[in-house]
């Protein structure tokens, strides 16, 4: 697909975040198995079904546009993804406390780069004048932006602490 004009820009970063968020969809539910704390648990399983949320909005907006949400391979998430596993999942931990603060950690990397994904889509739908899709977009961000507090909200009251 040649890059012609912003709608070619933005139907592939479209699929980009598809890609994105089936790669940490699936890591991120392997996060949660490893987890000890009950909280962080719960908020990985919350952040895997936000994120598969996700995925069924964008591929319903690329498919409004004959598209294929399939059409990209997100390079970027996949290395999020192997640094997650190598440094949350196959790492030796002696303390499952500093493990559940490495996994805040690898999620946040990976919400943030879902934050900029969502961010620039919602500016080009903008752009656009793609109304609905913006709307939609901007839903799934401030659901990235919610999971990334509430993260950082369970490192600082308590994971981080107990970790120390």
């Amino acid at each position: 697909m040649s890059m012609d004009s912003l709608k070619d820009v933005y139907i592939d970063q479209l699929q980009d975040i598809y890609s994105a968020n089936k790669q940490s969809a699936d890591v991120t539910t392997e996060l949660a198995k490893a987890a000890t704390n009950e909280e962080l648990k719960e908020a990985l399983r919350t952040g895997v079904k936000g994120i598969r949320d996700g995925m069924d909005k964008v591929a319903g907006i690329v498919r409004g546009h004959d598209e294929d949400p399939d059409g990209e391979h997100c390079k970027g998430m996949e290395g999020l993804v192997e640094e997650a596993k190598a440094h949350a999942l196959e790492e030796e931990f002696g303390d499952d406390d500093a493990r559940d603060a490495m996994i805040i950690t690898q999620y946040q990397r990976m919400a943030h780069y879902a934050i900029a994904g969502y961010g620039c889509v919602a500016a080009f739908a903008g752009r656009l004048d793609l109304n609905e899709d913006k709307s939609t977009l901007e839903q799934c961000l401030d659901a990235c932006y919610g999971g990334d507090r509430h993260m950082t909200e369970l490192a600082t009251s308590g994971i981080n602490e107990a970790a120390a």
